[in-house]
């Protein structure tokens, strides 16, 4: 691809601003259009402006110079170019989609009135804006109810009762992060928010929001029992960003469709990152989304090899408190089944849990709590995929910090 060819890329998170900085630095400079009016910024960082601990300009990504703020409202694939809202027309000749996603709003009684706006207290928790004012609303005592124990539930609970709210968690699954933690694992995650004086319900769902004169009062669970609330805050995941692949008939499942290549069913368009659904699999995870980001700019920039063939990602995540921070990091399968080689490692007195998970021979999967030494060479043999040494290997991986 010569530099002169133009390359449009809507979505300023972080995929598109990875990718758009790797173009620039390839010599394929790139538009980059981004609707929010922050600057673009690191949104797995939210939790910790919330908490306090970083500034909002702290998260800040080193946007590229070609910023334009504008929100996309179609895309015309026959003409190559894209309508914004205030009636301006960008012309393409590749364009990528980096639209990310929304979050998921969960179907409860009151959650909305005449509009789609939500309640007075009540935020959802994906954007710097709702961050900002979940930030301006939370204060010490107030009560705050999180609806989700997922990665973003339990980071925001943990913030907020950093700052003083009285939180109640409430968690429709058995267990706290049960897609990455095994049940001992989520124990110890329940234990940590449970000293910060976090109230944690599990199996626990939540029906009706309570409102009076437009403000939240209460939410009211499965069971009749209702919980006192100032704030709410929704953390029931997030879903593909695919409006404006749908309408340009591009095809779409759970994300926009994307080869190796990363290129839709349209070969001028391609996807990156939470909107982009690559072999089955919509990651909704940081990592993937800037090596998606680093092989579509090589692939743009004329490395015709370059492919994305997937991505094997480790969830990561330190969780502040009064007593210090408590880092946990997950990968693979951390569930054994039948005829699986286990080897734990706990300490109950330091609140520290290890575990990998062995299928002939191959790791496949591991969890660590409270303390990440080893993290390094396990997420290694794990990423290798080889065959694991003879001579008792396991202990070995859980004990050896590996250089990491």
């Amino acid at each position: 691809m010569t530099s002169n060819t133009r390359v449009v890329v809507i979505g300023a998170g972080l995929a598109g601003v990875r990718l758009a900085r790797r173009l620039g630095e390839l010599g394929t400079p790139a538009l980059l259009i981004g609707e929010e009016e922050h600057r673009p910024y690191n949104r797995v960082l939210l939790a910790e402006v919330l908490a306090g601990r970083y500034a909002p300009e702290v998260i800040a990504l080193p946007a590229p110079a070609a910023l334009t703020r504008a929100r996309v409202t179609g895309i015309d694939r026959a003409g190559r170019t894209v309508r914004c809202a205030d009636g301006s027309v960008i012309a393409y000749d590749t364009l990528v989609l980096a639209t990310g996603s929304n979050p998921v709003l969960p179907p409860l009684r009151g959650l909305f009135g005449s509009g789609r706006a939500l309640p007075e207290g009540v935020h959802a928790f994906r954007t710097m804006d709702d961050c900002l004012g979940l930030s301006r609303a939370v204060r010490p005592g107030v009560r705050a109810v999180v609806v989700g124990g997922g990665l973003l539930g339990v980071s925001a609970a943990r913030a907020l009762a950093v700052r003083g709210a009285q939180v109640v968690l409430a968690q429709q699954a058995e267990r706290l992060m049960e897609r990455q933690l095994d049940p001992a694992a989520s124990g110890l995650v329940r234990r940590h928010l449970t000293d910060l004086g976090v109230e944690v319900h599990t199996e626990c769902r939540v029906r009706d929001v309570r409102c009076a004169g437009g403000a939240v009062r209460s939410v009211e669970l499965a069971d009749g029992y209702a919980l006192d609330a100032d704030l709410v805050v929704l953390a029931c995941g997030v879903r593909p960003r695919t409006g404006l692949a749908e309408e340009a008939g591009l095809a779409v499942r759970k994300g926009v469709l994307v080869d190796d290549a990363l290129r839709t069913s349209d070969p001028h368009v391609h996807a990156v990152g939470d909107c982009a659904q690559h072999a089955g699999t919509v990651y909704g995870l940081a990592a993937p989304a800037l090596e998606q980001a680093d092989a579509l700019a090589a692939l743009l920039a004329g490395d015709t090899a370059a492919r994305y063939t997937g991505t094997r990602s480790l969830t990561r995540l330190t969780l502040a408190g009064h007593g210090g921070p408590f880092d946990l990091a997950a990968f693979g399968e951390t569930e054994a089944r039948p005829g699986d080689d286990v080897v734990q490692l706990a300490d109950a007195t330091r609140g520290t849990y290890r575990k990998v998970v062995v299928r002939d021979d191959r790791l496949v999967g591991g969890v660590l709590v409270g303390e990440l030494g080893t993290v390094g060479a396990l997420a290694r043999a794990w990423e290798g995929t080889e065959p694991l040494p003879g001579d008792g290997p396991l202990l070995h991986l859980l004990t050896n910090d590996g250089g990491s």
